[in-house]
């Protein structure tokens, strides 16, 4: 009940994950996301602590493709699990459990990979791959959101979908955007918005971390109230 998909930026080395699924708070569970060493995707019956081992992996030198076999044989219950991972390099690998429920299917293109379980119907990836590659030169979040609505818009999953997660990290320890809907009767469209309001403001964000004295205000002493 769940479709996703894990995106790279090949021209800022920028690294995302967009996902929808019928339950509650699906930002907490599903995508692991690490600026510069890639990101991978634990769904159906999540094992969220799949996702550090997988991204300790990656930093560790290890493809998408090896990644996800190792993931794969540390488990005791592969069978029900929905894995997905996108190494610094673009390449992509995925794995669907036996006993992960159906629609279930995967899409793979450049720089990204689109999964889903319990779908309306098997092309809600492809939709998501297509969206995805669509723009190459727009930014990451608006391709992952991009991607999300197209998976929405070619059926989704059989329930009403309930939440929806952006994540884009860059060249720094923490994300770029962090951003949940966790229960809405519209969480893709409500996603949309809180991307449209958020985006313009990343690069001040990061200068308030990075070079403080630089962001505006930041010289002007006394108490200042921001996040």
């Amino acid at each position: 009940m769940t479709f996703s998909l894990l995106g790279r930026c090949a021209r800022t080395g920028q690294i995302g994950a967009a996902g929808a699924t019928s339950d509650i708070g699906v930002g907490a569970r599903i995508q692991h996301v690490a600026g510069g060493g890639g990101a991978v995707l634990t769904q159906h019956r999540t094992d969220p602590r799949l996702g550090p081992r997988g991204l300790a992996l990656l930093r560790s030198g290890c493809s998408a493709v090896e990644t996800v076999a190792a993931l794969v044989a540390s488990t005791a219950h592969a069978e029900w699990r929905q894995l997905a991972a996108l190494d610094a390099a673009g390449r992509t690998a995925h794995h669907h459990g036996a006993r992960v429920k159906p629609a279930r299917a995967a899409a793979h293109g450049r720089d990204c990979v689109a999964t889903g379980n319990i779908l309306s119907n098997e092309a809600v990836p492809e939709a998501m791959r297509r969206a995805f590659e669509a723009e190459p030169d727009a930014p990451l979040g608006d391709r992952l959101l991009a991607a999300l609505v197209a998976g929405e818009a070619a059926g989704g999953e059989h329930g009403p979908v309930l939440s929806a997660v952006l994540e884009v990290h860059g060249g720094h320890d923490f994300a770029l955007a962090d951003l949940r809907v966790d229960r809405a009767a519209a969480p893709i469209a409500e996603l949309a918005g809180l991307w449209r309001d958020y985006a313009p403001k990343i690069d001040e964000f990061v200068l308030r971390a990075t070079d403080p004295d630089r962001a505006r205000g930041g010289a002007s002493g006394g108490l200042e109230i921001s996040a």
